[in-house]
């Protein structure tokens, strides 16, 4: 299969989706790959790598678009790149499609095989290939949130740890999934008072066992979110369904009720985000304010720290992607459950029960779909 890796396009986005590992990896397998020029530069990594690697490195998105039997991408294509994309072609990335009717529109129209890395599952009903943007963005959203605290920032000017007789900020995290977890780690760590909120006792359970008194663990109903959410210094809102718009849990008059220079970062925001004040930000300028709420809703976090991110998502994609190339979509998503439940929009059909639902597309079945 000739696979093809462009250059990332989004506002600040490093990540590249394939390193040259797994370019050698899929050029061992009898594959062949292309890459646009500077596809890796962001974190690093020069084309004399890729070519070393066994790759042809070529000079625009545009060749890789019209060549590659299979774009191996990090971030949802842009408009200008889903024009490119063409009927029978295989684009395996992330997509994120319910809150972005746009994108879903045009991958529609392409009528290529759309495969998203974010409903990917495994046999624990777990999400791998999210799991570990979770865990960056989890772990980047108390670095944000911390620095958002400070004055300067419009925060309240709390240290999240304290210091010796000066109480530490008070952390809620909403969400107690991979996101939320690691979210939770990190705030401990710097000495904060931390509390995650999650509708699943089990999990709740699970995240007492490992960390006990340290992290207070609440049970989610409505009065519980009202107490807690305004009394915070920093709310993470990490709250996932998969595939599907995240649910507004935190209304416009939480906001409201918040005191001046509390933080919110809303993980969930590629779903469309958990906070009903929430909007998309970037990189360039990733905060803006809401009744003197400083609101962080970067969509894309783990780009921020691209190289980490890279090999994180680069390590659990590519057993699938070589799965693919290996077989044909077609085998590997019939012999695959798993990676079947990644399968988004497949020639004009959108094949994702949530994206169509929220979107008002006739829903159908993946396996009917490919007629496997």
């Amino acid at each position: 299969m000739l696979i093809g890796v462009p250059k990332e396009i989004k506002n600040h986005e490093y990540r590249v989706g394939l390193t040259p590992g797994g370019a050698y990896e899929m050029a061992h397998a009898g594959h062949k790959v292309i890459v646009q020029s500077q596809a890796g530069s962001g974190i690093g990594i020069e084309d004399d790598e890729y070519i070393q690697a066994g790759a042809e490195v070529v000079g625009d998105a545009r060749e890789i678009f019209e060549r590659a039997e299979m774009i191996i991408k990090v971030k949802e294509p842009q408009p200008v790149e889903c024009k490119m994309l063409s009927e029978g072609q295989l684009l395996f990335t992330y997509l994120h499609l319910a809150p972005d009717p746009e994108q879903t529109k045009l991958l529609v129209e392409s009528g290529c095989t759309a495969i998203a890395y974010e409903t990917v599952t495994d046999a624990k009903g777990g999400l791998p290939l999210l799991a570990p943007m979770s865990e960056v963005a989890g772990r980047l959203s108390i670095q944000a949130g911390a620095h958002c605290l400070e004055k300067a920032k419009g925060g309240n000017g709390t240290l999240l740890g304290g210091v010796p007789g000066v109480v530490p900020a008070k952390v809620l995290i909403i969400g107690g999934g991979v996101a939320g977890e690691n979210a939770a780690r990190i705030a401990m760590g710097m000495g904060a008072i931390v509390a995650v909120m999650d509708v699943s006792l089990p999990r709740l359970a699970q995240l007492d066992a490992l960390y006990g008194p340290r992290l207070m663990t609440i049970f989610s109903k409505r009065d519980m979110l009202d107490k807690y959410v305004t009394d915070a210094d920093l709310v993470v809102g990490s709250v996932l369904i998969p595939g599907a718009s995240a649910p507004k849990l935190v209304t416009r008059d939480h906001i409201k009720a918040m005191r001046k220079g509390t933080v919110v970062v809303d993980i969930a925001i590629d779903q469309g985000g958990c906070f009903e004040t929430s909007k998309a930000t970037t990189h360039q300028e990733p905060t803006y304010m809401v009744d003197d709420v400083v609101h962080y809703c970067v969509a894309n976090m783990p780009g921020a720290v691209p190289r980490t991110s890279t090999f994180a998502l680069a390590n659990a994609t590519l057993p699938f992607a070589l799965s693919l190339a290996n077989k044909g979509y077609r085998k590997a998503l019939a012999d695959n459950p798993h990676l079947m439940r990644g399968l988004n929009v497949h020639a004009g059909k959108v094949t994702y029960e949530a994206v169509a639902r929220d979107l008002g597309y006739d829903y159908v079945d993946a396996a009917s779909a490919l007629g496997v």
